[in-house]
């Protein structure tokens, strides 16, 4: 006997931690029998995971649901901007429920309740990794959730709430499923990953027969032996990062730190409510490179933020020719709803911001262009991403997917994504590398 599977349409926003909730709802959706659909007329009912960190994104997101209640009208809403009901109730009325981040048993509970299981244990079937919205060869691996730390500019502890944990055997089980599923590279991402395991008193546990502390060292240990690429994001600029770098120079995770500094000046930092200032941070810097000089080190800053003085701005832009940081992001900073930054006096007026922003991001384009003509000529291992007219799209050890750069090589025509290979650089623009393959391909 046959019967028709329930269809679950499903809309995923934000930042790859929220991409990682979205992965796992759609797996548990997937093991119950609902099959997901790409459009608003085939579904029986809509999940909309949210964000809600910064007003464009709110935007964003109330955006996504008004669309889906005016093309579908059965609208489950979960996510960061679900931490603000009141408002998506005030604006949508007619959701069938809300959310907030990480709760996936009230999403499956609102689906149950429109659209209840039809199970079949022969054909509901996920892969033992669950399912991913990323490509095969590249997952995010979750290792907490919330943040202990009440930065001015943000509001994520009033929607993900303080640090918890995962413990350390749970994180390196998936990960192990994650490669066993032909996973090549393991993205770590948190809102804190040098805080890791404190709110667990880094408990031990035991993986492969050997116990490890549920703590950032130990983790990136375990995660060694899996022979795949293992790369930090999210990390504070703490003494024990020091840590990792033994691990980073001897090859056993990527010599690469996501590191978000936000400014230079201790006052500016101060006001933030950000650890260490730019002095420490750049006695930390030098003592990375002088343990892992192939360190790729990204970082994200924030201008214009209130009672930023000229002085000050310059001091960060000091800063960026001392730390000769590799990848850069900047934002100008925005009033977010509910952040505690919004009341400081002195806010820097819009085309103060605009100008220090461009400021900016012409003396980073500047260092990241010099750091990249130093890479002319060399050999860097590069896994491929996509085949395209202009051959194949790969990354280095040095390139994140979706914020950093990328390896254009232009006789990679016959590459497939997920493989590696070894490239000569033969040029190098501000933010890409180009070059030819090596004769030996490593598969």
């Amino acid at each position: 006997m046959s019967f028709a599977q329930p269809k679950v349409g499903f809309v995923s926003l934000g930042c790859p931690k929220a991409l990682v909730d979205s992965e796992r709802i759609l797996t548990q959706l997937r093991v119950e029998g609902y099959e997901i659909v790409p459009t608003y007329n085939s579904a029986d009912v809509v999940v909309v995971n949210t964000c809600g960190f910064i007003d464009s994104a709110v935007e964003e997101s109330l955006d996504a649901i008004g669309e889906a209640m005016a093309e579908n009208g059965k609208v489950v809403v979960t996510g960061c901007l679900g931490a603000r009901a009141d408002m998506i109730r005030e604006k949508f009325p007619a959701v069938l429920s809300i959310s907030g981040p990480a709760d996936y048993a009230s999403v499956m509970r609102a689906v149950h309740a429109q659209l209840p299981p039809k199970h079949d244990p022969f054909l509901d079937l996920a892969p033992p990794a669950g399912i991913k919205l990323t490509p095969k060869h590249y997952a995010y691996l979750k290792i907490s959730e919330g943040c202990n730390h009440r930065c001015t500019f943000c509001i994520i502890p009033s929607m993900r709430g303080d640090l918890v944990s995962r413990p350390v055997d749970q994180v390196l089980i998936e990960a192990e499923k994650l490669v066993k599923g032909g996973v090549k590279e393991l993205l770590v991402i948190s809102q804190d990953t040098s805080a890791y395991g404190v709110d667990m008193r880094y408990a031990e546990r035991e993986w492969r027969g050997k116990q490890y502390r549920t703590r950032m060292t130990e983790l990136c240990q375990g995660l060694s032996e899996l022979d795949v690429w293992v790369r930090l994001h999210y990390v504070y600029p703490y003494p024990h990062v020091d840590e990792v770098m033994p691990l980073m120079a001897a090859g056993k995770i990527l010599p690469y730190l996501d590191i978000p500094f936000q400014h230079a000046n201790p006052r500016i930092l101060k006001l933030m409510k950000r650890p260490a200032h730019g002095e420490k941070n750049l006695e930390r810097i030098r003592g990375w490179r002088a343990v892992c000089p192939d360190l790729t080190i990204r970082s994200t800053f924030i201008v214009g933020f209130p009672g930023e003085t000229e002085a000050e701005f310059e001091e960060l832009l000091d800063f960026l020719r001392e730390a000769q940081l590799d990848r850069v992001g900047c934002f100008q900073f925005s009033p977010v709803t509910g952040a505690r930054a919004n009341d400081l006096p002195d806010s820097v007026p819009d085309a103060v911001k605009l100008e220090r922003y461009e400021r900016f991001m012409e003396t980073q384009a500047e260092i990241s262009a010099e750091r990249l003509q130093y890479k002319i000529g060399s050999l860097q291992r590069v896994l491929i991403d996509e085949i395209n007219a202009d051959g194949a799209i790969g990354r280095s050890t040095a390139d994140a997917p979706e914020i950093d750069g990328h390896v254009v090589i232009a006789d990679g025509g016959k590459l497939k994504p997920g493989q590696f290979v070894d490239v000569n650089i033969d040029s190098a623009d501000d933010y890409d590398l180009f070059g030819t393959l090596a004769p030996r391909v490593l598969m």
